[in-house]
């Protein structure tokens, strides 16, 4: 079975999704060692419009788009919340909102050189950006959470740096995002089944179970 994640790594409930799914996996995996689920992540920007080299704190960013700071603060209050039922520790007063683009690429570039550890990368940018207040547009940040998570590259910073459209891991992101207009999915997290059936939404983790033992016979 494939199953492939679309997601954005700003979006807390795409890292709140996440960890319900790896729960969901491990109930599956537990009934059934043999179980083959591929898993893979699909790219999607919430704000491709924001500029490379320019940060905002979420907050503020949030107030904005989510008509005013009361709002904002309900939205922030409830996510963290549900993170940490899931087991995560959200720092949003500390989060820096920024384009996601490079860490897109960080994140295709694991995928296809090794692949066993585009997950935990995955894992750590996110865990970066909301647990840390770190800039997740930066290099050096990208570095880190990828050598933290077990991928190391001497030469990253040069693959994940560059702006020409044509480069090979643009390509990659650009063909993601395609990917998503053709299927309809326009909001995320949404969990996609052998390229047939969407899941949408951070399901709990037994409901997802129930859904993917549904949706791919032989699960």
């Amino acid at each position: 079975m494939l199953l492939e994640i679309v997601s954005d790594l700003v979006c807390p409930w795409c890292y709140i999704g996440k960890r319900h799914l790896d729960a969901a996996l491990t109930t599956l995996r537990n009934e059934d060692p043999e179980i083959s689920i591929d898993v893979h992540l699909r790219a999607f920007q919430l704000d491709p419009t924001a500029p490379l080299g320019s940060t905002q704190p979420v907050r503020e960013a949030y107030a904005r788009r989510f008509g005013g700071e009361a709002s904002a603060d309900g939205i922030i209050d409830r996510v963290t919340r549900v993170a940490r039922e899931a087991g995560i520790n959200f720092a949003m007063d500390q989060a820096i909102r920024a384009n996601t683009a490079p860490a897109h690429r960080l994140l295709k570039h694991v995928g296809r050189t090794e692949p066993r550890h585009q997950l935990a990368v995955n894992e750590s940018v996110m865990s970066a950006y909301f647990s840390e207040g770190r800039d997740i547009s930066n290099v050096a940040t990208l570095e880190e959470c990828a050598t933290r998570a077990g991928f190391v590259d001497p030469n990253l910073s040069d693959r994940i740096t560059s702006d020409d459209p044509s480069d090979p891991l643009s390509l990659a992101v650009a063909a993601d995002l395609e990917w998503c207009r053709d299927r309809d999915v326009s909001s995320v997290p949404t969990f996609v089944i052998n390229d047939t059936f969407q899941i949408p939404g951070a399901q709990e983790p037994a409901t997802l179970v129930r859904l993917i033992r549904k949706l791919s016979p032989g699960v």
